[in-house]
C-alpha cells in the first residue's frame, strides 16, 4: 500500500456564479494570499484580471479556473512556474491547433454547399428565377442598344 492512497481527495471546488470576482474571492477561493496572485499575474501572461475604475482588480470566471489550475500544477503536481507556464502554453496552442482543423472543413463544407446550391439553380433550365434573370438581362441588353 503506497503512501498516497489513504490521502483523502478534496471535493471539487464550487465557483460561484458571478461575473466577476474580486482579488479577495479569488484567493479565498484558491486558498492563496492576495500577494501571491499578484505575483502569478506577472509569470502568467495569460492570467490578467481587469481592472475596475477604483484600480481593483476584477477577475472573470474563466481566469479564476486558470488560478485554480495554476494552483494544482505548482502545489499538487509540483511544477517549477516556469514548466507550469510551459505546460499551459503547450496546452493553449494544442487547443488553438485543434479549434483551427474544426473550422476549416466546415468553412469548406459551407462554402461548397453555397456554391453547389448556386451551380443547381443556374444548372436547372426550368428554374423559374433563372428565367426571370434571363428576361432581366434581355431587357438590359436591348435598353444598352
Amino acid at each position: 500500500m503506497s503512501a498516497h492512497e489513504n490521502v483523502p481527495v478534496p471535493p471539487a471546488l464550487e465557483i460561484p456564479d458571478k461575473l466577476y470576482f474580486r482579488i479577495g474571492e479569488v484567493a479565498r477561493l484558491a486558498g492563496i494570499k492576495p500577494y501571491v496572485l499578484r505575483f502569478w499575474e506577472t509569470e502568467f501572461p495569460t492570467l490578467g484580471p481587469k481592472k475596475s475604475g477604483t484600480g481593483h482588480r476584477l477577475y472573470r470566471r474563466k481566469e479564476v479556473e486558470l488560478v485554480l489550475e495554476i494552483k494544482r500544477l505548482l502545489y499538487e503536481k509540483r511544477f517549477t512556474i516556469e514548466g507550469a507556464r510551459r505546460f499551459l502554453d503547450g496546452r493553449n496552442k494544442n487547443a488553438a491547433a485543434k479549434a483551427e482543423t474544426v473550422r476549416r472543413p466546415r468553412a469548406k463544407a459551407a462554402a461548397a454547399a453555397e456554391a453547389g446550391a448556386q451551380t443547381a439553380l443556374f444548372a436547372d433550365p426550368d428554374s423559374s428565377l433563372l428565367e426571370t434573370v434571363r428576361k432581366e438581362l434581355r431587357e438590359l441588353a436591348e435598353m444598352l442598344k
